[in-house]
């Protein structure tokens, strides 16, 4: 990543006098709230070429001063942070709330097996994405195999993405708690499990002040975390914020997850896993208060793809004297990128189950065999376990077993040995012939 040049000072005398001239100025006036919803950055400010005025250094002290009047504090220990509620920003989050009123209908009305299979699905696509953001470096074909054949991690990144799939399991099982230094470090710990150098850096916070943030490019550090000793009075604050609710100053839910993400990678807390930390903290605080929904959205899957965007909003509000508005407004973005990406999948999987109605009219099967009879046929190469069964099911070992060998009675799936102490269930020679016996006679 390019590295980001910092902002000029916009209080300096020069500047700040001739900024409120061309902020009072009827022409600027006019384009002002246009520009500042996109809440571009010093490096596009510069080149704003239709203000009344050549010289970018004073565009961005008007600019300044006009966040100034708009924007809300907050506080950690004693560093200040402040971020702006953007028209664009509002209108995101309020669509967002109807959505999710809308689809409490989809909670109620949705069978369990198959929100059980949407929500395991889910968690397996953020603990892969999560991990990946971190440097894990696997296909999401193999993680997958991985998660749902409960098989051994062969290296640090299979290890990561397995760390993260058990974190958010337990956040989901955790999710109306409150937080606390124990529950904080009960998570990392699972986090971190076998993936740092020292694993008494595993559930503790970071003694020293050896992690710094640096350019992916020339190495310089682009920005260090506070001091070490100021992390527990820090993260005491982060603590209070995540439980209560302040009804003097009221924060959106999804505006106060923002923070709270961000405010973890401010602090880095620990010697290593502090992004994976984050996002699952985020993921805590929306389910605590109410925001079911993001159980099924993968919104790490959507930063891998914008990461440069993504470094650039912590980035630019670290530089730009702690504006939380570039960040809240990156995630939020992303938040509607997930939820279009949930509706597409939901929309898919319907069409799907379209398809699979005919395989659950064939004599003698449960809707689990009817799906692993349409996963075969979508995928005729795949070898399944009864271990994969049991997770991508969430059902016990018995049934899972009960179900392969029902298909392989009735002729649908062949026992393979995949060594000498396990086997495996692939899609039989007869396999086509059957299906296709069963369908027409429907």
């Amino acid at each position: 990543m390019k590295r980001i040049e910092s902002p000029p000072n916009w209080r300096e005398d020069n500047y700040f006098f001739a900024g409120i001239e061309l902020f009072s100025s009827p022409d600027f006036q006019s384009k002002i709230k246009g520009i500042n919803e996109q809440y571009s950055y010093w490096d596009k400010i510069k080149y704003q070429k239709d203000l009344a005025t050549t010289d970018p250094k004073i565009v961005w002290s008007a600019i300044k001063i006009y966040r100034s009047i708009t924007r809300e504090r907050i506080q950690f220990g004693k560093h200040r942070f402040q971020y702006s509620l953007l028209n664009p920003m509002l209108k995101a989050i309020q669509e967002f709330d109807l959505e999710f009123r809308k689809n409490v209908e989809l909670k109620d009305t949705a069978s369990v097996e198959d929100r059980k299979r949407h929500l395991i699905s889910s968690i397996m696509e953020e603990a892969i994405a999560s991990s990946q953001i971190e440097g894990a470096v696997t296909t999401r074909k193999k993680a997958k195999e991985m998660l749902r054949k409960n098989t051994k991690p062969r290296n640090k990144s299979e290890q990561m993405i397995l760390n993260n799939y058990r974190t958010i399991t337990h956040i989901v099982e955790i999710k109306d708690e409150p937080i606390t230094l124990e529950r904080l470090f009960e998570v990392h710990k699972l986090i971190a499990n076998q993936t740092l150098e020292d694993v008494n850096d595993e559930g503790k916070y970071r003694d020293n002040n050896d992690v710094e943030v640096e350019d992916a490019i020339d190495h310089e550090t682009v920005y260090s975390p506070p001091d070490f000793k100021e992390v527990p009075e820090i993260m005491d604050a982060l603590f209070q914020f995540f439980n209560s609710n302040d009804e003097k100053q009221f924060i959106h839910p999804i505006v106060k997850g923002c923070i709270i993400h961000f405010i973890i990678g401010y602090i880095h807390p620990f010697v290593d896993g502090n992004g994976r930390t984050a996002r699952a903290l985020f993921y805590w605080y929306l389910l605590k208060n109410g925001y079911w929904l993001t159980e099924y959205l993968s919104i790490s899957r959507l930063i891998i793809q914008t990461k440069t965007q993504y470094a650039e909003a912590f980035i630019h509000t670290e530089l730009d004297e702690n504006d939380l508005t570039y960040f809240i407004n990156y995630k939020v973005k992303t938040m509607q990128l997930a939820y279009e990406s949930l509706k597409e999948y939901l929309q898919r999987k319907a069409n799907e189950k379209k398809q699979l109605i005919n395989f659950t009219k064939i004599k003698g099967i449960n809707e689990r065999q009817a799906l692993i009879i349409n996963w075969l046929f979508e995928e005729p190469d795949q070898i399944l376990s009864v271990k994969e069964i049991e997770n991508r099911f969430n059902v016990a070992n018995q049934t899972a077993r009960t179900d392969l060998t029902g298909l392989e009675s009735l002729g649908y799936l062949e026992l393979v040995e995949l060594n000498k102490k396990s086997k495996g269930f692939c899609k039989s020679e007869r396999f086509d012939e059957l299906l296709k016996a069963q369908l027409t006679t429907k």
